[in-house]
């Protein structure tokens, strides 16, 4: 090499060079060492003590010297070569991998765009509902117009025929929308009967998935039951009577004489709709499960509900089965009897909740205090009081305590005397904070109908 200026540099012409090299790790500020005498080798001895500057490579008549280096720095040197050698292949390959992915999620979004359907089965084949393009659906609804949305149902629309309908519109991007959207219409699809909601189609152009049912003008039985005292009042005692009645013979229908047996798992008021003449239809098969032919319950490690109105074993165990539903029913029942929500039920007197409550009155023989203010001067009171058991029935802690479906029905048709009920399960009621008791009704409603509960395993 050229050696560096020597403008910040010392010299001492009677020492060789292995004498120089100590000279310079004894110094701190020593940055390079060499010969002063390059013809004779070994002779003399060359400090640097700053930057080594105007350094040139020259292929003949250079000079060697040596630089002052941090210890290991030229292992680590060596490191940073391997760790690159090794790194840059495996960067590479990433890469092509994420173009590769997006890639492919670009066209699955460009093919749902051009109206690819998701595929549902059941089991007797593909199913055949009626498939709509969504222009259709989007100018039956006023382009889902936001303003004439019916909650928990979704938004009205009236087709070019004129037929009244109601979309439901599930998300575009949640995996559980899919696989709930692929439950309730493989579910529903082939239920017929005159206490479930209708499903007239569906489709999936857009990336959509879109629900059409028939149209219920009435909302559902929440608006109802746990609205003002206008609202409660327009609902009388016969009418909330054929309601219960209305969702037993649903129940009865899904539970037995369907051609699949199914387990609705999320029977709640906001789930129960209405038509023109105050007909209870059983709505949202979107956590229901099918059993098949001699199956009578069965387990999941995923429980989806609403809370107050599962029974214990299924958000506990994870257990469901017909009985479930009946532990729901008998929940409902009482609820509609008395105008009050189960979870969230407010006493002076103690914590417990709806379902505490109505024991409580039951062991105290004060069933009638439960009625709801409209209907207290209704002549029923007897069959109101009748209804009350029923539902304490039905929410007893052990499923082989509570009736079935054929059960209930017949107790609500006629004048069979009741079994003494046992304790239910679920009656007691942590104290409501502060945030809870501030809730109001409508928070509580939307609450009831978003929420999901996972239950530990």
């Amino acid at each position: 090499m050229k050696l560096p200026d020597t403008g910040r540099s010392s010299y001492n012409l009677s020492i060789n060079l292995k004498e120089c090299k100590i000279k310079c790790l004894k110094n701190c500020s020593c940055t390079a060492f060499g010969n002063t005498n390059s013809t004779e080798e070994g002779s003399g001895c060359l400090l640097w003590f700053s930057g080594l500057i105007d350094i040139k490579e020259q292929v003949e008549s250079g000079d060697g010297f040596y630089v002052r280096v941090a210890s290991g720095a030229s292992n680590s040197s060596k490191a940073k070569r391997i760790a690159l050698i090794v790194l840059v292949p495996i960067v590479s390959i990433l890469t092509c991998l994420l173009v590769f992915y997006h890639w492919h999620v670009c066209m699955l979004r460009k093919q749902n765009r051009e109206g690819e359907m998701i595929e549902i089965e059941i089991d007797d084949g593909r199913e055949d509902l009626p498939l709509f393009d969504f222009k259709t659906v989007a100018d039956a609804t006023n382009n889902f117009s936001t303003s004439s949305i019916v909650e928990s149902y979704g938004s009205p629309g009236i087709l070019e025929d004129g037929q009244e309908i109601a979309v439901k519109r599930r998300s575009t991007c949640s995996a559980q929308g899919t696989q709930e959207f692929k439950n309730e219409v493989s579910c529903i699809a082939k239920l017929q009967h005159r206490n479930l909601v209708r499903l007239l189609g569906w489709s999936t152009e857009e990336g959509e998935r879109i629900l059409i049912y028939e149209y219920m003008p009435n909302k559902s039985l929440d608006y109802f039951i746990f609205g003002d005292i206008e609202q409660k009042a327009s609902l009388d005692w016969p009418k909330r009577y054929n309601i219960i009645n209305g969702i037993a013979k649903g129940l009865l229908y899904l539970h037995e004489d369907s051609r699949l047996r199914v387990i609705h798992r999320d029977l709640k008021a906001s789930n129960i709709l209405l038509d023109y003449n105050m007909n209870a239809k059983i709505s949202d098969f979107g956590t229901a499960r099918r059993f098949g032919d001699g199956q009578t319950e069965a387990n999941t490690a995923r429980v989806v509900g609403t809370y107050g109105y599962m029974s214990p074993e299924y958000a506990i165990e994870g257990e469901f089965s017909v009985k479930s539903d009946v532990y729901s029913f008998g929940v409902l029942a009482i609820e509609i009897v008395t105008g009050k929500r189960n979870r969230f039920f407010n006493h002076p007197g103690h914590n417990l909740n709806l379902i505490g409550h109505a024991w409580t009155c039951y062991n105290e023989d004060k069933l009638l205090e439960l009625i709801d203010t409209p209907i207290q001067e209704s002549s029923e009171q007897y069959e109101m009081r009748r209804v009350i058991l029923i539902g304490l029935l039905c929410v007893q802690q052990y499923p082989e305590d509570r009736p079935d479906m054929s059960s209930v029905l017949m107790m609500l048709s006629s004048q069979v005397s009741l079994p003494r009920p046992k304790q239910p399960g679920f009656f007691t009621e942590r104290r409501l904070n502060e945030a809870n008791s501030s809730h109001s009704k409508d928070d509580l409603s939307s609450y009831s109908q978003t929420n999901t509960f996972f239950a530990p395993r």
